[in-house]
């Protein structure tokens, strides 16, 4: 998703099968076993290798993938990368309140199935979403359990010393970038984890640790194990009924 352009949250009132009943199923996802990690990173930052070394490492971790209408890029796998669909396709989804949230990014657009998310999630899978900050702070409002992982890099100098080595861009569009960079982590605040992606090893290291411990919330363990919780603690929420 773009980290130059806002993204739009899906409306909740809208009708059809991801507009009001879409908006019940992301309330219950609260209570479900999985989480739902949000990542958010400048370009360069090291944001997609990582979330890759981490599902190698933890290969029950899902990547939710986004519906576009760019163009497929070498190598890019329709349903692996993206969901490849018309400009119309997208518009009529979109209508339709399909999305948690759109983007448009150099004249293509981005978005994010609510409903899959919530399926996912609440039937105990685990799931990545690689997101720009505004995007991150729609999901974060309807998946109010959802963690937000803001990958940083550790000078200024360094992000410019690597999106320069990537070769895929002009001169002028990494200063675009660097300029949406500082904007990007002035809002680094709003994610409850920062990894500075100084040494990868550590980096990954850290990011599996926020995976493995996401999962030892009350609530997700609860959600997986309700009879055991329901013995032991039987007074949770107000509940005093016998063990």
């Amino acid at each position: 998703m773009s980290d130059t352009h806002p993204s739009h949250p899906a409306d909740p009132t809208a009708s059809g099968p991801s507009g009001a009943a879409g908006a019940s199923q992301a309330d219950a996802t609260a209570s479900g076993a999985g989480s739902l990690f949000v990542i958010v990173a400048p370009s360069g930052a090291g944001k997609t290798s990582l979330v890759r070394a981490l599902m190698q490492q933890r290969p029950a971790v899902e990547l939710s993938i986004s519906f576009t209408t760019r163009q497929p890029r070498p190598g890019e796998q329709d349903g692996r990368d993206y969901w490849f669909i018309s400009r119309s396709d997208f518009e009529r989804r979109r209508e339709a309140g399909e999305f948690l949230e759109w983007a448009e990014v150099h004249g293509n657009l981005y978005g994010t199935s609510r409903a899959w998310i919530a399926e996912r999630t609440g039937a105990g899978h685990d799931i990545v979403l690689e997101i720009d900050w505004q995007g991150a702070a729609q999901v974060q409002a309807m998946f109010p359990d959802a963690v937000g992982v803001f990958i940083a890099p550790p000078t200024m100098e360094t992000l410019r010393e690597r999106l320069k080595a990537r070769g895929q861009d002009s001169d002028e569009v990494i200063e675009r970038r660097m300029a949406a960079a500082r904007s990007e982590l002035a809002q680094a605040h709003r994610c409850q984890y920062v990894i500075l992606n100084q040494d990868f090893a550590s980096a990954l290291q850290q990011l599996v640790c926020i995976v493995d411990s996401a999962g030892l919330r009350f609530q997700k363990q609860r959600a997986r194990k309700p009879e055991l919780f329901g013995r032991l603690f039987a007074s949770h929420d107000g509940d005093r009924s016998a063990p």
